[in-house]
């Protein structure tokens, strides 16, 4: 599997590198992506959500009317649920959505997410993207050179650079982030794969040695 390898204004060089076999050449596993993304949105919910029941209403605990003989249901006191302003009968409850997958399978998911777009030539290589000062402009420039302005575009840098950051952090579905921390959310939600040279190596080391 090759990639396009362009210069850190965005021309092509004319150049191709080989990418790592065991990143972006399996066979991608769609459930493993299915459970490691339901994962990583499950890990986004605040889960604080909480309503009054029954014995946390304030109202009297008097029994409204007796038992028997009046014809309608048993009622008790005014916190019952059926009742306006009454408790909320199996409300919501703080609780964490998230759950547990073992270190191969969301391996296995974030390869796959490699794989695929491998599969679709959506993977291209930058040779550094290094900014002396942020400039916004000068980075739609390379978006335009690369011809992927205006595309959901995820690039994965080998080393934080505040710089770089700040010039495409405001860019509409343009997001920056260290290879390390790229995730199957974010790679399958790209359309396009901008890797800097030396983060190919980054990545393998990371997600092969873990």
């Amino acid at each position: 599997m090759e990639a396009k390898v362009f210069d850190s204004k965005g021309q092509d060089t004319g150049r191709v590198v080989s990418l790592p076999s065991e990143l972006f050449g399996l066979e991608p596993n769609d459930h493993a992506i299915y459970l490691d993304v339901k994962l990583f949105l499950a890990n986004q919910r605040q889960g604080t959500h909480k309503t009054k029941e029954k014995g946390e209403v304030a109202y009297s605990t008097k029994k409204l009317k007796r038992q028997k003989g009046t014809g309608t249901a048993r009622a008790g006191s005014r916190k019952s649920g059926v009742f306006v302003g009454g408790g909320r009968i199996h409300g919501p409850r703080p609780r964490n959505y998230g759950f547990k997958l073992n270190k191969k399978l969301k391996r296995l998911a974030r390869f796959s997410a490699l794989s695929y777009k491998a599969q679709e030539n959506k993977i291209m290589v930058i040779e550094s993207l290094a900014f002396e000062t942020p400039n916004t402009k000068s980075f739609v420039s390379i978006l335009n050179n690369m011809n992927i302005a205006g595309t959901r575009t995820l690039f994965l840098l080998d080393s934080t650079n505040n710089n770089a950051v700040l010039s495409g952090r405001n860019i509409p579905n343009n997001k920056l982030m260290l290879a390390p921390n790229a995730n199957t959310y974010e790679i399958m939600k790209a359309k396009n794969i901008v890797l800097t040279e030396s983060s190919i190596q980054l990545l393998t080391d990371t997600f092969t040695n873990n």
